[in-house]
């Protein structure tokens, strides 16, 4: 008796721990009794009857669905192959359990069907180069259809959009033909900007050169310009320093005879052919006369003494 009585004991405490559920803090549980709804458990320990009630953990974390690579034609009519990821999260938990069957299943199918749409609507060009619009209309189509299932569609990624190796190679050769491109286009406009370059500094360095002559020009005219005027002014000084020396001398005319001849003498200086005399030479010829008129009485008063 005691023995079964400990049997049973353990058989019934062994029950009742199959009656206590721990539920997770980003989880959700939903209790059903006998195959009804009852209620949705929160975060924490919760018992249930043995038997009788079941409890299902949703969990409400963010997720992600792979999509696999699948072949889609563009609206130009070339055949592209495109994988995408989508991550989303529970919303409602009852939604998600009671309004789908297999929520990950018919957002996958979902996904390559509104893929197929999007790329479809777009040409070759267009759908590698707007990867950011595909994932965002593709993210609304998808939430706005999977918002009765309680689930939030957060973002869509597209991992790659491989086209044909043909399309590959001839884009290849078109984006190496561009480069080309670019790179004569950037090498021609190097050597225009070093040619203009070269010609402004050629011709700043003319302008300065020019400026500096003249400068320089400027600065020799001002200089001599000084000079003359100060050898002006020496010789005016030196005139009205001789002519007042004559002046107070008082000279006779005489002395100014000779003064002249002296004058002509320099001016023949032994090798002109042809002497100009001026209109006051007459005058001067008379003073010479009489000063030879005046020589030749001195001569015979020193005869008539001999």
């Amino acid at each position: 008796m005691i023995i079964a009585l400990g049997i049973i004991v353990i058989l019934i405490l062994i029950i009742a721990a199959t009656g206590i559920k721990i539920v997770r803090p980003y989880q959700r549980g939903l209790v059903e009794r006998l195959g009804k709804f009852l209620r949705e458990a929160q975060p924490g320990i919760h018992f249930i009857v043995p038997f009788f009630d079941r409890m299902t953990r949703v969990d409400l974390r963010e997720m992600v669905i792979d999509v696999p690579p699948q072949e889609v034609i563009t609206r130009d009519n070339v055949m592209v192959t495109v994988d995408a990821v989508i991550y989303y999260e529970i919303t409602d938990a009852y939604k998600v359990v009671y309004n789908v069957s297999n929520f990950q299943f018919a957002t996958l199918k979902l996904a390559q069907t509104n893929l197929r749409n999007v790329i479809g609507e777009l040409e070759l060009d267009q759908t590698l180069t707007s990867r950011e619009k595909i994932n965002t209309k593709l993210r609304a189509v998808l939430d706005d259809a999977t918002d009765k299932w309680g689930v939030r569609i957060t973002r869509v990624e597209i991992k790659k959009i491989d086209p044909p190796k043909d399309i590959t190679d001839a884009m290849s050769k078109q984006m190496k033909a561009e480069r080309t491109k670019r790179a004569a286009i950037l090498e021609a406009e190097g050597v225009k900007q070093a040619q203009i370059l070269r010609a402004e500094g050629e011709r700043n360095a003319a302008i300065l050169k020019a400026e500096g002559e003249a400068e320089a020009i400027r600065k020799v005219a001002e200089a001599t310009k000084f000079r003359t005027v100060v050898e002006a002014q020496g010789q005016a000084e030196a005139i009205m320093s001789v002519f007042k020396a004559i002046h107070e001398g008082a000279p006779t005319n005489d002395l100014i005879a000779i003064k002249y001849l002296d004058a002509l003498k320099e001016i023949a200086n032994g090798k002109a052919t042809k002497i100009f005399l001026p209109m006051e030479a007459s005058a001067i010829l008379s003073s010479l006369a009489g000063i030879g008129e005046v020589l030749k009485s001195a001569s015979n008063e020193e005869e008539k003494k001999g």
